[in-house]
């Protein structure tokens, strides 16, 4: 790369790099720590790329790979271009054995490369998930590489594609990636985070935000004294400070000024009255006049057209637009060159050495002048194939064309989306919304296509600020206005789980037309609300059902029938399969095929929800066939969520808690993870005894369904904390949390979804001395599931209805508990039917306790084989409470230097990093009795309480989820 300092003959050349020891020492650490993240903020001219350049000096000699790109105002589409003219520089480092598979849908943007990536083996058409492929392939890509620095420069001309592409790498760093940015605060969108407002750097991942200050008065002269050759008087020295303010840049300026000066003087001989002379720089403004004035006429025709042109060109573009003949083209270039106005840039074009300095230039260039280059310009730049469009779009704009510049826009806003780029097109479309002399129909076209593009970014407070300052403009069309606010509701609903999103749907209909086609997506997502009820959902879907009678092929149409099928599957319609299988498999338009694929699994994870689990996998599989047929990634996203739960409920326990961590890491910004995992952990921490920590989990996933109006995560996340109340033995407490969400249910009308809920609610209530309450709930549940397709809800009722019976008839308890158990069985939900045993045994045993004593046998391997050692020894100490006997139990003896039973559980759980009261309520003992059998385990052992994991044999089997 040709340097910008060091081209011979240079006024510029030979700066030193001055003032910023600390500033690079801190870069070097943090970039030599990967994972890091660097933002280095300051004004222009203030040396941020001269910071990032000595640190890749000072890099070069690590055997580290440095990749940098630039952001540019003026960038023709091209998807994510820094990001990927970074990556085109990686060639020599890719790895000899090639590129993984997760990185090969970057091969089609970088064709110089192509031959090192495998095959792409699949595409898609979703624009969301097609962002978020290219972020996992550029993560694979640079993980690919070892140790690597990627710079991205200027990041406040990003697009909002690449914020976001660095926005999501930022967040999840392949673990020897450092990343730095550079950029401007003042020219950020107002009150915006250069990476967003969804940045968060995040826990491990070294790094730091750099602002770097003007330099002190020292640091000039040192700086004045190199560019000099030898010591600065201290007036020259205040001068050049004050006049620079302490921008480096500046200061360069002047200093070029005094080199020119010494070419006719001698050192020092008029210095200071040669700054003088040059006037006192209001910035870099003055400084660069000076040397613009004294610029041969060629030489100034030539500046001006590259300032016009305002993108580094070539040789021969800069030929063209300024009108000179070949030879006094290359000599009004070096001239150009020799002034330091112009350098030659890395791919051998020239451009100004800094944007302000080509502002300075343009403002000096007359009217008529500068429109008779403005229209050279569009002639020579028209002849190019494919023409720059966005070059294009800017000289019509500067000639005051409004209409076409507006249309050249959009055209440039279209070629730049069929590249992939959405952020240039929704930058481009921006511009026009923004310009108060664009006309209403090309103000509403350029808004109906910015709406969808601002719903693809990651950055929620952003895409909702974009699509209401669009909303804001009343010269809209009300139609067009009924669109974009569907896109906002969709968003706050999706993204920012805000139910303010239901109103903006609602209000949408309004401006759409309540029989309107273009209505349907906002009645949709308005009957999708579960808790306004099932009659505002029939509302809405009636007036749907009615907007799409006359196109019964279209999407909006598969869209409506996917609803209606989706809302019968919350009601446990037990006919929805045949409706189901009537859905179209193949031969229509990918579009209604995604929303076939969308009902199916809409209607898989409701089977889940109310206890159909072997139909939900196949309704589940089903749907993940078919979305990889029609390009539909999210859906198979979730599918793969849908199926750990399933796995969960079905007691395969073993390695879940590894795949849930996994699949959370390979989507780092994903709730449903987060909720499903904090509730199968809840599940697992209060089988092990371990309350407090699952009360915390059951909280959080609580947070998640209130945030996402999961009525079906609600329901489960309150089911888990009354349990925990249950076994806290706090019955009052866990009554008090079941309320608020059986109003809701009661609200909902969503009986089916029930599930466990009503047996957990219905034990707190009976445990503190709500009887008729809860005999009402169990009226209401019964009603509510009346032939209906229910199994879980109907196993917890049959167990609500033996808790009812305990106490007076303990025949028909223990024959509610075994209804119970034998439907958990069926599902499968093994741990669930060993918690039924256990109320059947407690009801059986004064009746038949040998039965009892073998149904309570069947839970204890249960819960052996799931490792669940608290609800093991419950079940044990019941056993012992009710004097029943197993086969071959040996009686009580010494057991010397060796570890007894019951020390082995309290060594297992020592092991396991409990504390004492966490063992105590685990094993249901008293805390002195645990206190007691610490010390012996600790003895035996011969070890400490922070080493017993090493020391007990039994220490490395499983792991405690947190």
């Amino acid at each position: 790369m040709t340097d910008l300092f060091d081209a011979p003959g240079d006024p510029a050349a030979g700066f030193r790099f001055v003032g910023r020891a600390r500033e690079l020492g801190r870069l070097l650490a943090a970039v030599r720590r990967p994972p890091a993240a660097v933002l280095i903020e300051g004004e222009g001219g203030i040396g941020k790329s001269r910071l990032v350049r000595e640190s890749v000096t000072a890099l070069g000699s690590e055997r580290r790979c440095v990749l940098i790109g630039w952001c540019h105002p003026l960038r023709e589409p091209l998807a994510y271009g820094p990001v990927v003219d970074a990556l085109s520089r990686a060639g020599p480092w890719l790895p000899a054995d090639g590129l993984p598979q997760a990185a090969s849908p970057l091969g089609p943007l970088l064709p110089q490369l192509a031959d090192r990536f495998p095959p792409l083996k699949s595409s898609d058409d979703s624009a969301v998930a097609d962002r978020l492929r290219i972020v996992h392939a550029v993560r694979a890509f640079l993980a690919a590489l070892g140790p690597t620095v990627l710079i991205v420069e200027d990041v406040h001309w990003i697009d909002e594609a690449t914020r976001d592409l660095l926005l999501l790498l930022a967040r999840d760093l392949p673990p020897q990636l450092s990343l730095v940015i550079t950029y401007r605060a003042e020219d950020l969108p107002p009150d915006t985070p250069v990476l967003g407002a969804a940045y968060r750097r995040p826990t491990g991942t070294n790094g730091m935000a750099l602002q770097l200050r003007p330099l002190a008065g020292a640091d000039i002269r040192s700086l004045a004294a190199a560019a000099l050759g030898g010591p600065v008087p201290d007036d020259l020295a205040t001068a050049l400070h004050e006049r620079s303010a302490g921008l480096p840049l500046i200061a360069e300026e002047d200093l070029i000024t005094l080199r020119e000066h010494r070419v006719a003087h001698e050192p020092g001989e008029g210095d200071l009255e040669a700054l003088h002379r040059a006037h006192v720089p209001s910035g870099l403004r003055d400084a660069v006049t000076e040397r613009l004035v004294r610029l041969s006429p060629s030489a100034a025709s030539l500046v001006a057209a590259a300032a016009v042109l305002a993108v580094p060109a070539s040789e021969t573009l800069l030929h063209e637009v300024a009108g000179l003949d070949e030879d006094e083209e290359a000599l009004a270039l070096l001239d150009a060159l020799h002034a330091a106005i112009l350098h030659e840039t890395d791919d051998g074009r020239y451009d100004f050495r800094h944007v302000l300095a080509r502002k300075v230039a343009y403002e000096r260039v007359l009217g008529p002048t500068r429109r008779r280059l403005h229209l050279r310009a569009l002639r020579v730049l028209g002849g190019q194939e494919p023409p720059p469009l966005v070059q294009i779009a800017h000289h019509t704009l500067a000639l005051g064309d409004h209409r076409t510049w507006a249309l050249r826009m959009e055209q440039a806003a279209g070629q730049a989306t069929a590249l992939g780029d959405s952020g240039t097109a929704a930058a481009l479309l921006r511009q026009v919304l923004h310009h108060p002399r664009v006309d209403p129909e090309a103000r509403s076209r350029a808004a109906l296509g910015l709406a969808p593009l601002a719903g693809q970014g990651v950055d929620f407070v952003t895409n909702a600020t974009a699509l209401r300052t669009i909303l804001a403009d009343a010269r809209l069309l009300a139609a067009t206005r009924g669109e974009i606010r569907t896109g906002l509701g969709l968003l706050l609903l999706n993204q920012g789980s805000d139910r303010a999103g239901f109103g903006e749907l609602a209000r949408a209909v309004d401006e759409l037309g309540h029989d309107s086609p273009r209505a349907v997506a906002a009645m949709v997502g308005l009957a999708m609300d579960e808790y306004a009820g099932p009659d505002a959902a029939e509302h809405w879907m009636s007036l749907a059902e009615k907007a799409v009678r006359d196109i019964p092929d279209s999407e909006p149409a598969a869209d409506v029938r996917a609803t209606r099928l989706t809302l019968r599957a919350w009601a446990a319609d037990p006919t929805l399969d045949t409706d189901l299988a009537r859905l179209p498999r193949e031969g229509v338009d990918v579009r209604v095929l995604r929303q076939t694929a969308r009902a199916l699994y809409n209607a898989g994870v409701t089977a889940t929800d109310v206890g159909e689990d072997h139909r939900a996998a196949d309704l589940i599989d089903e749907s993940v066939r078919l979305a990889r047929t029609c390009g539909f990634p999210v859906l198979q996203f979730h599918a793969r969520v849908s199926t750990l739960r399933l796995d969960a409920l079905a007691g395969r326990w073993e390695g879940l808690r590894e795949r849930f961590e996994a699949l959370g890491a390979e989507y780092p910004d994903t709730a449903q993870v987060e909720a499903e995992a904090a509730l199968h952990f809840g599940v697992r921490d209060l089988a092990h005894g371990r309350h407090s920590r699952a009360l915390r989990h059951f909280s959080k996933a609580a947070a998640g369904g209130a945030q996402r109006f999961d009525l079906g995560l609600t329901l489960r996340s309150a089911t888990g904390i009354t349990a925990v109340q249950l076994a806290q033995d706090t019955p009052d407490e866990g009554w008090k949390a079941a309320q608020e969400t059986l109003a809701l249910l009661r609200r909902a009308a969503a009986w089916p979804k029930a599930g466990s809920l009503l047996s957990t609610a219905a034990a707190a209530g009976l445990g503190c001395g709500e009887e008729e309450a809860v005999r009402t709930l169990v009226a209401e549940a019964e009603h509510g599931i009346a032939g209906r397709a229910a199994s879980a809800s109907e196993a917890a009722l049959h167990t609500a209805r033996g808790l009812l019976a305990e106490s007076g008839d303990p025949e028909r308890a223990a024959r509610e508990h075994a209804d119970a158990h034998a439907i958990w069985e069926r599902m499968p939900r093994p741990y669930e039917a060993a918690r039924s045993a256990e109320l059947q045994t407690r009801a059986l045993a004064p009746l038949h306790p040998e039965r009892a004593a073998d149904i309570l046998a069947r839970a204890l391997g249960t819960y052996s084989r799931l490792d669940a050692v608290g609800d093991l020894a419950r079940a044990r100490r019941l056993e012992r409470s009710l004097g029943l006997k197993r086969p071959g139990r040996p009686g009580r003896r010494g057991y010397g230097d060796r570890l007894s039973p019951r020390e082995t559980s309290v060594a297992e759980l020592l092991a396991r990093g409990l504390t004492n009261q966490e063992i105590a309520d685990a094993l249901v003992l008293s805390p002195r009795t645990v206190e007691h059998h610490v010390a012996s385990v600790l003895r035996k052992l011969a070890t400490t309480r922070k080493d017993v994991s090493a020391a007990f044999p039994g220490a490395g089997v499983g792991r405690l989820a947190p």
